[in-house]
């Protein structure tokens, strides 16, 4: 059987793709991005995906939970990200950011990406 899709979520850029305040509490609108997305899934998607959202920052130490597997970067997010996708070898990956340089690298390695809408849930 086949692994269930690999999504990979850009924890600041999904979470400053809203100007809701974020950036008074950066670890907070990571940790209900990570519990909107344990709680609702992938909207859309039926199939069985791993989610794994990608923090940074002030947002490390944002923990995992059931459903969502949350990754802190040393350094970098993106770069992370990048490191993530090549690790996951021929499985299918998404990546879910709005970052143009960030889209190309992954995309280079054979991920589909899709803009922050898709997490949360207006796409």
């Amino acid at each position: 059987m086949a692994s269930p899709l690999l999504v990979i979520v850009d924890g600041a850029n999904v979470v400053g793709s809203v100007p809701d305040g974020w950036w008074r509490d950066r670890r907070g609108a990571a940790e209900r991005l990570r519990d909107r997305l344990a709680r609702d899934g992938l909207p859309g998607r039926s199939s069985p995906v791993e989610l794994v959202l990608v923090v940074e920052g002030a947002a490390k130490g944002v923990e995992s939970v059931p459903g969502v597997r949350v990754v802190a970067a040393p350094r970098s997010g993106d770069d992370k990200i990048v490191e993530l996708v090549a690790e996951a070898g021929d499985r299918s990956v998404l990546v879910i950011t709005a970052d143009r340089e960030l889209r190309g690298r992954v995309g280079e390695l054979g991920a589909e990406v899709t803009g922050p809408r898709a997490a949360r849930g207006d796409a």
